[in-house]
């Protein structure tokens, strides 16, 4: 058995303990082989062990030799810097078992945006868990109290505002529990997050002195420079970005207020926040799947970015044929997400994807293809693609080797 393979098993192990939810997860090698009929999307279903051809589509698929290439390549290029830590963003994948594997191969903890994704994270045994957002409103934040409060559970959250600050304050001491604070400054997204500046100390300086809260440090993402195309421009964009980090750092330092962590950074800019000698922590996401979007990028040779493996499918088939004009296959805007394009038709570049609405997909041209056949698409967008699923299906040697729920699906 491989080592990977091990680690496989180990994340099944660990999950399986720790997760009250019917889903199934599944594995295989050698004698231990477990297999179970069970949804991929609303009502398809595959086995492991299955090949390609015997699984309902739409399907979202991964290539695990690639995804666990991809996981390495972030460790061997993080090495490179000094004391720089990785958190990968789970809203990547919202599978605690992926977490699991992530964990195994050096990462510091889970990036959730969601309460949710935090959830299901810890159920699936990720204790160190930092929700790189505001959680607002008296349910979540009881929520969030209870997260808190679980055994062996580091967690932090987010916050931009005092009136947030003092009602995460006051659940956690109802509950008796402790959570970090980083404060979020706006460093160009100009989404959520203070300004560069005085609000930042002010913040920190509440934190410091209201119980149940304790002050973490400052989060510093720009999600808009991630999918700036010319590495060069990247690079001057995100130097923005440190400098706005810097003016916040400099707040602190002269109230004499120590900042445990900076972090920050995405898939498209981790190297230059990993250089920077400011940033201690990136949380890259994407890395590990890729999209059609990422692949838009240029690096600093002006090629199309190829660092990483592009691992996630979705698995369509076609269901119509037009001769000469157009193929139809099962996958719409319910199986691929359309918020940064279509996708790509994986070894076929000759053929155009358009979306046919919900529930079709339209070929042009439809070149050779019968009904009947499968295609495999590449998302525009993964994260969001991967909401759209139940579970993961993770391949390979062309057949199913393991079946992940995707725990932490919602808004």
């Amino acid at each position: 058995m491989s080592n990977f393979t091990k680690l496989l098993h180990k994340t099944f192990h660990v999950f399986n303990r720790t997760l009250i939810h019917p889903y199934f997860v599944a594995s295989t090698s050698g004698s231990h082989h477990r297999s179970i009929r069970t949804n991929t999307m609303s009502g398809n279903s595959c086995r492991v062990g299955d090949g390609f051809q015997d699984i309902d589509t739409p399907a979202l698929l991964v290539d695990i030799v690639g995804m666990k290439a991809n996981m390495e390549k972030m460790r061997a290029q993080l090495k490179q810097y000094n004391k720089v830590a990785c958190r990968p963003h789970a809203k990547a994948h919202k599978c605690p078992p992926i977490a699991r594997m992530q964990m195994e191969l050096g990462a510091s903890g889970a990036c959730c945006q969601t309460l949710v994704e935090a959830e299901a994270m810890a159920a699936g045994g990720i204790k160190n868990i930092l929700i790189s957002n505001e959680v607002v409103g008296k349910g979540k934040l009881r929520r969030l109290a209870s997260l808190a409060r679980e055994a062996g559970v580091v967690l932090s959250v987010c916050v931009d505002s005092e009136g947030n600050l003092h009602d995460i304050s006051r659940v956690m001491q109802e509950f008796r529990a402790t959570v970090g604070i980083l404060i979020d400054v706006n460093v160009g997204g100009s989404r959520c997050g203070v300004a560069p500046g005085g609000a930042v100390l002010d913040l920190a300086k509440l934190a410091i002195e209201l119980p149940g809260v304790t002050f973490g440090g400052i989060h510093c993402y720009n999600g808009i420079n991630q999918h700036i195309r010319k590495a060069v421009d990247r690079g001057a964009a995100t130097a923005a970005v440190v400098e706005m980090t810097k003016q916040a750092l400099e707040e602190l330092t002269k109230a004499g207020i120590d900042c445990p962590l900076v972090t920050g950074g995405g898939t498209g800019t981790y190297v230059f926040e990993a250089g920077s000698e400011v940033f201690n922590e990136v949380q890259p996401g994407s890395y590990i799947f890729m999209d059609a979007d990422y692949g838009r990028n240029f690096d600093a040779e002006g090629k199309p970015v190829s660092e990483f493996e592009q691992t996630l499918f979705v698995l369509a088939t076609v269901i119509s044929v037009t001769e000469g004009v157009r193929a139809v296959v099962d996958a719409g805007m319910k199986a691929v997400s359309p918020d940064s394009g279509p996708p790509l038709v994986k070894d076929y570049p000759e053929m155009t994807y358009t979306f046919g609405g919900d529930n079709h997909g339209l070929i042009t041209p439809p070149g050779n293809l019968c009904v009947g056949d499968q295609l495999w698409l590449v998302p525009g967008h993964c994260d969001p693609t991967v909401n759209l699923y139940d579970h993961l299906i993770g391949y390979q040697d062309s057949k199913v080797l393991a079946v992940w729920p995707v725990m932490a699906r919602g808004p």
